[in-house]
């Protein structure tokens, strides 16, 4: 940036506004990069779980079927006439305790991602953002792909609320072996991967045209408008992925019908069976929940990174 150069040699791109970060250097610095980034998301799923709720049973309609879909208004007002308001937040333990790791990972690996890039590359450039989301979202996913198996199956299935999470894991391993708790995580760490990558990339590119191109700076108004266009853009990228991923991970409580081999092969059978609009199962949910949880999500972390004495994203 003009004026704040100490030296005659230009750094790489991005590393005027990466290098004070000391990533190497300062474990307090990765400390709070990471406790901003999974508290932010935490309070993001807090608020927004109960759409995740009913994304998740609006996914699991009509399986192996076509047929008229139940709409998101009647499923959420048919789980809180039937089971009582209390059946929107079953799972929420897992998601919170899910959110804080996989959220600190998720954001918290991207900037180090794309910093160890300015250096390997000495570039930033959106391709470089993109590359720093997917490794992002995927180690975050398999590292937590247990948590959300667990709460998948707590949201779906009534008998498995009632037990809470520590019986549903015991049950889930001794029924099924350990091996259980990662099934999806293929589909899971696809969709992370493109979700990080369209949240991320898009959040931090639009924040930089924006500053660029207009008037804005640095507050309120810039990250709502770069959250918002995050959010939109996520959904329609990873909305076939998640219902994917939600399928295979519920797969035992679907023992009826035909057995998913894989991500590709649900994605064919629901194709096959369901059509092309079966892939799109719950993505006014998933959109209703995304988009109101991306835009939390980075104003607060921003908001949060300043307190913690970090640059801005």
């Amino acid at each position: 940036m003009p004026g704040n150069s100490t030296s005659n040699n230009p750094s790489p791109s991005g590393l005027e506004n990466h290098g004070n970060q000391n990533w190497a250097a300062s474990p307090s610095t990765l400390f709070n990069h990471f406790a901003t980034s999974g508290l932010s998301v935490a309070v993001a799923t807090a608020i927004t779980h109960p759409l995740d709720v009913v994304k998740v049973r609006l996914q699991m309609q009509l399986v192996g079927q076509r047929g008229p879909l139940t709409g998101m208004g009647k499923i959420f007002l048919s789980a809180v006439k039937n089971e009582g308001p209390k059946s929107l937040y079953q799972g929420l333990t897992l998601a919170l305790t899910r959110s804080v790791f996989y959220g600190g990972l998720r954001l918290g690996l991207y900037e180090p991602s794309k910093y160890a890039c300015d250096l390997a590359f000495g570039s930033s450039n959106v391709l470089v953002k993109i590359a720093s989301g997917m490794f992002a979202g995927a180690t975050a996913t398999a590292l937590t792909n247990p948590m959300e198996v667990l709460k998948v199956r707590l949201q779906m299935n009534p008998d498995t609320r009632r037990s809470g999470p520590i019986s549903e894991l015991q049950r889930t391993v001794s029924e099924e072996g350990i091996k259980a708790l990662w099934k999806g995580v293929g589909p899971a760490m696809v969709r992370a991967a493109a979700l990080t990558a369209t949240q991320l990339a898009t959040y931090d590119e639009t924040k930089q045209i924006l500053v660029r191109w207009t008037s804005l700076e640095e507050g309120f108004p810039l990250h709502l408008i770069s959250s918002a266009t995050a959010g939109i853009l996520s959904t329609l990228v990873t909305a076939p992925i998640d219902m994917v991923k939600t399928r295979l991970m519920l797969q035992r409580e679907a023992r009826e019908i035909r057995i998913y081999k894989g991500g590709f092969h649900c994605a064919y059978q629901v194709l096959l069976t369901e059509g092309p609009r079966g892939l799109y199962k719950g993505g006014f949910a998933i959109f209703a929940r995304l988009g109101p949880q991306t835009t939390i999500t980075f104003i607060l972390c921003e908001e949060l990174r300043k307190v913690a004495g970090l640059k801005a994203i």
